[in-house]
């Protein structure tokens, strides 16, 4: 996994988190809604791109 690719990941579930806490905090639902969705994929991203790296060793 490249570093620019980890750091995108990290940063949009990052991102997500800051989003979904917002949104929980102000009781705005489609904010903490997008949140938790940037959230995921970011975590999805970083997962597939651990497997890619498992199986090139």
């Amino acid at each position: 996994m490249s570093i620019a690719k980890k750091i995108k990941a990290k940063k949009q579930e990052l991102k997500g988190r800051i989003k979904q806490g917002a949104g929980r905090t102000t009781g705005n639902t489609r904010l903490k809604t997008e949140g938790k969705t940037d959230r995921v994929a970011g975590n999805l991203k970083q997962s597939g791109e651990k497997a890619k790296d498992a199986f090139k060793r």
